[in-house]
């Protein structure tokens, strides 16, 4: 008997978990939502990756001024964040595919048949329904979405790493 075949082998590392945040643009909310959730994610040592996406299609467009300003606040960075579009190659990278309103999940899951049972709400996870869309306001509208965002997810990052 070779004298290593008694040793243990290493723990298999489980893969990362992969979380898609999805807005209208892709340039509010979801960006805010991706840069919380690693944050978040780094802090408490869970492993994610993240990305968001534009259901609308945006490609290459930067994150709005105030967003970029407000996740600032919170000594975090958007500032090279740049648009993508929903993809059916996202949707299958995705074990969590997390949007901001009703409409958009029902949307998503007409597009997306056969990834439909990845799509939910981020609002639920913050104690609410729907988180707003603060295009068009002014930044104090930006950082109450930021605030809103921000609980929600906290609130799916602790349930996922609790189960």
């Amino acid at each position: 008997m070779h004298a290593s075949a008694n040793l243990p082998c290493p723990p298999m590392s489980t893969p990362p978990t992969r979380i898609l945040f999805v807005c209208t643009g892709n340039i509010c909310r979801s960006p805010m939502a991706e840069v919380l959730a690693k944050a978040f994610a780094s802090v408490h040592g869970h492993e994610v990756e993240v990305q968001s996406a534009s259901l609308i299609g945006l490609k290459d467009q930067p994150a709005h001024k105030h967003a970029v300003q407000v996740i600032a606040e919170k000594g975090l960075n958007l500032a090279h964040h740049q648009a993508q579009p929903l993809s059916g190659e996202l949707m299958d990278w995705a074990d969590h595919v997390l949007c901001m309103e009703v409409q958009q999940a029902v949307e998503m899951r007409k597009r997306f048949l056969e990834q439909e049972d990845r799509v939910e709400l981020l609002g639920p996870y913050g104690g609410q329904m729907e988180i707003e869309d603060p295009l068009g306001g002014w930044r104090p509208r930006f950082r109450r979405c930021r605030d809103e965002i921000d609980a929600c997810v906290s609130g799916f990052m602790d349930r996922l790493h609790s189960s």
